[in-house]
């Protein structure tokens, strides 16, 4: 005779939360495909729900290979699956067509593997404060501060961190006076790089060499966010990137060794989402773990890689990114608060290196979030 388990007893139920409406949607999925390998299935119980692109929130297999690229195809959730949405007590509820609603059960904490505006944003965030339930990662205040590099650029000068000269194109000002914004840009130098605002994952950016091709870029970025931002281009610069981990028991966050992301051809003018996710060209990238700097080096950039994330108050993870310039001056890119865990995203393998394995990440993530109150604190 099996034993009823009791609601004390059961494991922790983890609902993993992927996809949503973002152009950043693919990636979130490959993420969670990875995600849901590693975890650990004796300790948690796991339930996947996918967000369609239409905002639907609805119960996924859960299955990595679908989740995954295959054959140059980038994956979605699927549309068709049945919905669910949060009850009263943290409880999943199903709602099969013709049918009474049924229950999972209470959800215990929440995985939101999501990158991009509504959801890495503070808007999730916000939700499931609202509803009493546990989370992974960043705050409201810390996701959306993360997530609009104007923002973040105020919030990280502020601080005391070196950031790039910019300039921030609204959809206003735009309009408005166009040549004024080309005027502004113009000031910066060339060559720029033009990016959606409010976006991660090297999308809607591009690379500007001269005025006559700002209008295009300004366009494509706006296809993903109405405000833009313009940075002014490093000189051959050293990509290098940082991770951070919250610590259990009121211990301070850490910083992870750091890695350093070098193109090496293929016509790739920066790290942009081909080199970033697809298999076929990766390759002209090579992630270097840990880089090759100076010790004195490397442990200033982990430091202000700290500072940055104190700076937004961000709690869980995150992944600090810099450029070293051929001057030595250490100059802070972004920081990045749910950072992508794909198998060539470099936040796993800089904890990798520095002694945390991908399994052994994921418990961390879920033990911070597990013993962490909602609401202010």
């Amino acid at each position: 005779m099996v034993e009823a388990v009791s609601e004390e007893q059961r494991k922790p139920r983890v609902a993993i939360v992927f996809g949503g409406r973002s152009s950043e949607h693919a990636v979130s999925c490959i993420t969670a495909a990875n995600v849901l390998k590693v975890i650990d299935r004796d300790k948690y119980d796991v339930v996947p729900i996918g967000i369609d692109t239409s905002g639907h929130w609805v119960l996924e297999s859960g299955d990595p290979d679908r989740l995954s690229i295959t054959d140059g195809k980038l994956p979605e959730v699927d549309a068709t699956a049945l919905p669910v949405l949060f009850g009263a007590g943290r409880e999943l509820i199903v709602q099969a067509p013709d049918q009474v609603p049924s229950t999972l059960g209470e959800v215990d904490v929440v995985f939101p593997l999501l990158h991009g505006p509504f959801g890495e944003d503070g808007t999730l965030q916000g939700l499931l404060e609202m509803s009493d339930i546990r989370y992974v990662g960043s705050g409201v205040l810390a996701s959306a501060v993360g997530m609009d590099k104007h923002y973040m650029k105020v919030v990280l000068a502020a601080a005391g961190l070196e950031v790039t000269p910019y300039v921030v194109i609204r959809e206003r000002d735009w309009s408005r006076d166009p040549q004024a914004c080309r005027e502004a840009v113009g000031r910066l130098g060339f060559p720029v790089f033009v990016k959606p605002s409010r976006g991660g994952s090297s999308l809607g950016i591009s690379k500007v060499n001269s005025l006559d091709e700002l209008d295009g870029a300004v366009a494509e970025a706006r296809s993903h966010d109405p405000k833009v931002i313009v940075e002014a281009a490093a000189k051959n610069p050293r990509e290098i990137e940082v991770g951070i981990l919250g610590g259990l028991d009121g211990a301070d966050p850490t910083a992870s060794v750091c890695g350093e992301v070098a193109l090496i051809g293929g016509g790739h003018d920066f790290y942009d989402f081909e080199a970033k996710y697809l298999p076929d060209e990766v390759e002209f990238a090579t992630l270097s773990v840990p880089a090759d700097l100076p010790d004195e080096v490397a442990n200033e950039i982990r430091a202000k890689a700290l500072t940055a994330f104190e700076a937004i108050e961000g709690e869980g993870l995150a992944r600090v990114d810099f450029f070293l310039e051929e001057d030595g001056r250490i100059v802070i890119n972004e920081i990045n608060t749910m950072p992508g865990f794909t198998p060539y995203s470099m936040f796993p393998r800089v904890w990798a290196a520095t002694g945390i394995n991908y399994s052994d990440l994921v418990d961390h993530l879920l033990a911070l979030a597990l013993t962490r109150p909602t609401g202010l604190r």
